[in-house]
């Protein structure tokens, strides 16, 4: 692994910006109706909980990736087919997200450019970026988390000014009951993206100050929760369920919805560059965990080497993906929501745990008969 530290804020700044990724432009968690702020409270919730499973087995291998401590728990066979498999999901959701953003500057900005243009581009960032190593990532992200909360403020203040804001659309609450909530809340707001946020297990043995890490993953993860919650209520507040629902960038539509003084106004800029800023951070950090996996595995010498040929293969996965954004979306409704990530996010970890736990209470019991 390369031999790096990140400080504490960093780590809460790169868990903000992965948090906030895609999801806050897309459709999200509109499966609940008016009450889709409930149901991401409630997976914000479930991921409180796996956190928890992610820190016990942090504690007991606090210097291990994932990949690491799988051939561990597992063995060197089974664990090396786990990690393995653990790195092409990293690599195929990193390329879900360049998909995502590269049609979004599609719809939005650049109608005429090629999608393969935009991806390569955003890659060859990503790529440079991790070059240099995860402590200039880090460093890039105190900088950027701070430019996307203040971009924040002035957008929901602008559509505060504007006027478009109706607290009626978001009301009654609970008007069809319990059941939209739990079941859009299960898998798919659980897993994107509180439970994505597995892929710090591959970068907490570089932090600096190891005991913090229960604090610094909770407040990213509740402060993102909120944020995600805030940003989809005022979504519907502004444009109503029916139109969140038929609309692919909610967001987008929100915020061009702001018109002051015939002046201020088509501010898509702002949800652009905002996207941009997060699926980079979220990538970056999908990649880079896919990188140092394989050097991990493969026992490489260091991750430059495979760093523009696992770029490449991104650029392909981001490009095979689906033929449309409709099938992309369905997609990830469907074969990834369940098949992909309740496996990988819930039930690996679970019973890595569950073992863990087992061979600690064997251990103990041989100790104590020898003593």
């Amino acid at each position: 692994m390369e031999k790096a530290k990140i400080s504490v804020i960093q780590l809460f700044a790169m868990m903000f910006l992965f948090d906030m990724g895609t999801t806050l432009v897309v459709s999200y968690g509109i499966g609940a109706k008016k009450d889709a702020w409930l149901a991401i409270l409630l997976g914000l919730g479930a991921g409180i909980v796996l956190f928890f499973i992610h820190y016990s087995l942090f504690r007991k291998y606090p210097n291990l990736p994932l990949t690491g401590y799988a051939r561990k728990i597992f063995g060197k066979y089974l664990g090396w087919i786990i990690g393995l498999l653990y790195i092409l999901y990293f690599l195929y959701i990193a390329a879900r997200n360049l998909r995502e953003a590269g049609d979004l500057l599609l719809t939005s900005t650049m109608t005429e450019t090629p999608l393969l243009a935009l991806i390569i581009l955003m890659i060859l960032a990503i790529c440079y970026v991790l070059y240099l190593g995860i402590e200039v990532l880090a460093r890039t992200a105190e900088v950027f988390i701070v430019i996307l909360v203040f971009m924040g403020f002035i957008g929901n203040l602008l559509v505060f000014l504007s006027g478009n804001v109706g607290i009626h659309n978001l009301q009654p609450f609970l008007e069809n009951g319990w059941k939209p909530i739990l079941t859009t809340t299960f898998p798919l707001i659980i897993a994107f993206p509180f439970g994505e946020m597995i892929a710090f297990t591959m970068l907490l043995p570089y932090l600096n100050r190891p005991e913090s890490v229960k604090k610094v993953w909770l407040s990213a993860i509740i402060s993102s929760g909120f944020a995600l919650s805030w940003t989809t209520s005022l979504g519907i507040a502004v444009l109503g369920v029916q139109e969140v629902e038929r609309s692919t960038f909610p967001l987008l539509s929100t915020i061009g919805k702001v018109n002051l003084f015939e002046f201020i106004q088509r501010l898509d800029a702002i949800v652009v560059f905002t996207l941009l800023i997060t699926v980079f951070f979220k990538a970056s950090i999908f990649l880079y965990c896919a990188v140092i996996g394989m050097v991990d595995l493969f026992k490489l010498k260091n991750h430059q080497q495979i760093l523009l040929p696992t770029g490449v293969i991104l650029l392909f996965f981001s490009m095979v993906i689906a033929s449309d954004f409709t099938e992309h979306m369905e997609e990830g409704l469907v074969i990834t929501g369940y098949y992909l990530h309740i496996p990988f996010l819930m039930i690996i970890p679970l019973l890595m745990l569950i073992v863990t736990m087992i061979r600690n209470g064997f251990k103990k019991k041989e100790e104590s008969n020898g003593t």
